[in-house]
This record gives C-alpha cells, structure tokens and sequence, in this order.
C-alpha cells in the first residue's frame, strides 16, 4: 500500500489542507499520510516560526486516522523525497501545483521517487493539467481524485485576522483556539 505525502508551509492550515488529505486518503487507498511542514520554504515566506506552524499542522490534523505530522528541514520536495526514500510513496498536491511542477528542483527526480497525485478541483482548466502533464518525461507517474471546492487560502486566512474578522469555520477548531491563545495573525501583511 502506497504512503501519502502532504507538504507544506501550513500558515495556517485551514480546512482545505484536511479535505485534500481526505480526499486523497479516501480515493487513493493510501495506507498511510506523511504531512510535511516545511520549515524554510524556498518558494515563499512563512510569516510564523516554523515550531508554532508545525504544531498548528499537528492540530489541524490530529483527527484523521493513520496520518502522522512532521517538520521537515529539507527546502525543496527532492531533497525531501530523497532523504526518506520510501518505497511507494505518493505526493499530494493541487492542480494549480502542477501546472508549476516543471519549475521545481528536478521534477524528474521527484517523478523518480514518488508518483504525484493531483487534486482535481475547480478553478484549474483541463487544457492547463494537460498542459502540465505533457511536459514531464513519466506523466503516467501522475494519479488525479476529485475534491470539493474549499475557497480558503493561508493568506486570506492571515488578512482576516489582521482585520479582526472571524475564521470560524475556516480552520479546524483546535487551529483557531491555537490561534486565538497565541495572538498569532494579528499584525498580518
């Protein structure tokens, strides 16, 4: 049985995070979730330290059966992949990812090692996944599932803090207390 992987900067995770992990554990069989929390992404700024981001992960995810939270100090998925080396392992990513994928650290070598699973999700044209998958040298490496649409991102998550407006509903509960216990958000850009 395959191994889920699901890599982030989780800046908060929000709801979203869990439904995509859902959403694949359920689809794709997968015998068990590996959820990465990056700790100094190379691709974008994290606005809180990564411990306090990792425990926030921990939390949002702390309810879905045979998933484990980690934080991983590799910046790049290959580096990442590399270092684990497990045997039948499956990235989790959205269809907006893949249609970037040629950008990141050797996308071959990550094709290499893991298979890439890609959440279908509105918003993400048919033309752009295809696209995307004929540009990879193995797109028979790539699986897709189907998720339900969840209009929430980190940053708008962040911003309505900032504004004092309420998340409630937007991040699993144990996250807002977190949030709410620890003043995190409140001066967000």
């Amino acid at each position: 049985m395959a191994i889920g992987l699901l890599g982030g900067v989780f800046d908060p995770p929000h709801i979203g995070h869990v439904e995509l992990a859902r959403a694949a554990m359920a689809q794709l069989e997968l015998e068990a979730l590996l959820v990465l929390v990056v700790a100094d992404p190379g691709h974008k700024r994290a606005t809180t330290p990564a411990e306090t981001r990792f425990e926030l992960t921990r939390l949002a995810f702390e309810d879905l059966p045979a998933t484990r939270v980690e934080l991983d100090r590799h910046t790049r998925t290959v580096d990442s992949l590399e270092e684990r080396k497990i045997a039948d392992a499956v990235f989790i990513l959205g269809a907006d990812e893949l249609a970037d994928f040629s950008q990141w650290k050797q996308p071959e070598r990550v094709l290499e090692l893991a298979r890439l699973a890609v959440a279908m999700r509105p918003g993400v044209s048919d033309e752009r996944i295809l696209e995307a998958r004929t540009r990879l040298a193995a797109p028979d490496r790539i699986l897709s599932f189907d998720m339900p649409a969840v209009p929430i991102s980190s940053s708008e998550i962040r911003e309505r803090v900032a504004r004092g407006e309420s998340i409630d509903g937007l991040v699993p509960a144990q996250v807002l207390d977190a949030i709410m216990r620890l003043g995190l958000y409140v001066n967000a850009e």
